[in-house]
C-alpha cells in the first residue's frame, strides 16, 4: 500500500485516506445499504461491524441493550485522553426506488439518512487507527448507536455508563449533509440542532346535525381556534431573537358534512434551544386548552413525547475543530441561524464536552427521501475530519 496521500479537489493541503481505503469505505456503504434495519432491531448490521471490527486491534464493549463500541487502546493508555466518535445504525421505513445494483433488499426499509455513510466512515476511522500506531497517542473509542431516528439510543449508551468507565474527555458526530457543497464542513458554536418535543392533542366535543349545531360541541372548530391561538402565542409572547418553532403538521376531524364533530386530533411539534423556552411555551399550552375548555364546553387531553435535548456544540471544540480543518484546506460554513431539525447526538453532550458537524455531499436528494443518494467520495473526507478532529485543539492544552 503506497504512502502518497492525495488532495481532495476542494482542499488545498487536505490529508485523504489511502486510494485503497476509498474502494473499501464505498464497499462497506453499500453492504450495508442492501440490508437496512429499523430501530433497535439491528442484528445483520450489527453482525457485520462486528465481523470486520474483529481483524482490528479493539475491545468490543457492549453499551446497554443495543448497541455498542469499540475501544482502541493508546500506547501510553495510563495517561492518554480518551476521544469518541459516534455513529448512528438505523435505517428508515421507506421503500427505496433507486435502481443501484447495492439497493435495499428489506422492503420498507431504507438508509435514507446516510447512517450507512456514517457507519462506512467510522469503520474507515478504525482501519486508520489500526493501520497508523501514531494515531493511538491517545485512546479512541467508536460508538455505533441504535434508534437515532425512533426512540433516541443515545440516552441509553450514555446511561450505561461507558463513556465514564473510558474516560471519554470530548465527543465527536458527523451527519452527511445533502444541499450543501460537496466537502464542505457546516458547523455552528453552541446553537446547532433543536429540542423536539412532539405534542399530541385530542379534542372531544359533541355531535349535532349542522341545521341545530348550536346543540353540539365542534371539535373542529374548537381545533381551528386552538392552533390559531398556539401560533398567535409563539408570535407574540416570545422575543423574535429566541430560535423556536411551534407547528402542527396533522389535524383530522369529521366524518360527514351535515355533522357537527365530535372529535378533533393534533399533532405538531415545539422545537426550542432553551429548557426556559420549551417550558414556558408547554405552559401556555395547557393554558390556553384550559381556556377552551372552559369556554366551549369540550375536553382536551394533550401529551407529549420526552424531547431530545438540544445539541449544543462546545466552544473549545468548535475553536478548535474550525483550526485544524482550515488549516488541512477545508472549506468551514458557519450557519446564521441554528436549524430547526433535532439529533439524539445531544445525550452525548450531557456527558462531556461535544462537537457534532455536518459533511455536504453536493447533491440534491434531501435527507428521508425516497431516492436519497450521497457522493460516496465524500466518504474518505470524513474519514479525514475524524483523523484531524483526534489532534485537534481542545482547551487542556493537549493536541
Amino acid at each position: 500500500m503506497e504512502d502518497r496521500q492525495n488532495t481532495p479537489k476542494d482542499c488545498k493541503n487536505a490529508e485523504k485516506p489511502l486510494p485503497r481505503l476509498a474502494d473499501e469505505l464505498i464497499k462497506i456503504r453499500r453492504d450495508l445499504h442492501r440490508i437496512p434495519e429499523l430501530d433497535r432491531a439491528l442484528p445483520k448490521t450489527e453482525a457485520y461491524i462486528k465481523q470486520y471490527l474483529s481483524a482490528l486491534p479493539c475491545r468490543i464493549i457492549p453499551a446497554g441493550d443495543t448497541g455498542f463500541c469499540a475501544f482502541f487502546k493508546a500506547q501510553d493508555a495510563e495517561t492518554a485522553e480518551t476521544v469518541a466518535f459516534r455513529s448512528d445504525m438505523d435505517a428508515l421505513p421507506i421503500d427505496e426506488v433507486n435502481e443501484d445494483d447495492y439497493r435495499s433488499v428489506h422492503a420498507g426499509r431504507m438508509h435514507a439518512c446516510g447512517h450507512d455513510g456514517h457507519m462506512s466512515i467510522l469503520l474507515g476511522l478504525a482501519h486508520e487507527l489500526a493501520r497508523e500506531p501514531d494515531l493511538l497517542r491517545k485512546n479512541v473509542l467508536l460508538i455505533f448507536q441504535a434508534a437515532e431516528e425512533t426512540t433516541g439510543g443515545a440516552k441509553q449508551i450514555c446511561a450505561s455508563g461507558v463513556l465514564k468507565r473510558c474516560g471519554v474527555n470530548r465527543v465527536y458526530g458527523l451527519h452527511l449533509w445533502p444541499e450543501q457543497p460537496k466537502n464542505a464542513i457546516i458547523c455552528r458554536k453552541r446553537e446547532f440542532m433543536a429540542s423536539t418535543m412532539v405534542l399530541r392533542t385530542e379534542i372531544t366535543g359533541k355531535s349535532a346535525h349542522v341545521a341545530h349545531y348550536e346543540n353540539g360541541v365542534d371539535a373542529l372548530e374548537i381545533g381551528c381556534a386552538f392552533v390559531n391561538r398556539l401560533y398567535a402565542m409563539e408570535k407574540s409572547e416570545v422575543a423574535p431573537e429566541v430560535f423556536r418553532l411551534l407547528r402542527f403538521g396533522v389535524f383530522q376531524s369529521g366524518r360527514a358534512n351535515n355533522v357537527v364533530s365530535n372529535h378533533a386530533r393534533l399533532e405538531g411539534t415545539l422545537r426550542t434551544y432553551g429548557e426556559d423556552i420549551r417550558d414556558f411555551m408547554w405552559n401556555r399550552i395547557l393554558q390556553i386548552a384550559e381556556d377552551l375548555m372552559q369556554t366551549s364546553g369540550c375536553r382536551i387531553d394533550i401529551s407529549h413525547s420526552e424531547p431530545y435535548p438540544a445539541v449544543i456544540n462546545d466552544d473549545v471544540l468548535f475553536d478548535g475543530a474550525k483550526t485544524v480543518l482550515e488549516g488541512a484546506g477545508y472549506r468551514f460554513l458557519e450557519p446564521e441561524k441554528p436549524l430547526m431539525v433535532s439529533e439524539d447526538f445531544s445525550w452525548y453532550q450531557r456527558y462531556a464536552p461535544g462537537l457534532f458537524l455536518h459533511l455536504g455531499t453536493g447533491v440534491d436528494t434531501p435527507l428521508h427521501s425516497n431516492n436519497y443518494r450521497i457522493d460516496e467520495e465524500t466518504l474518505l473526507t470524513g474519514v479525514n475530519i475524524f483523523k484531524l478532529l483526534l489532534n485537534a485543539p481542545n482547551g487542556t492544552g493537549g493536541r
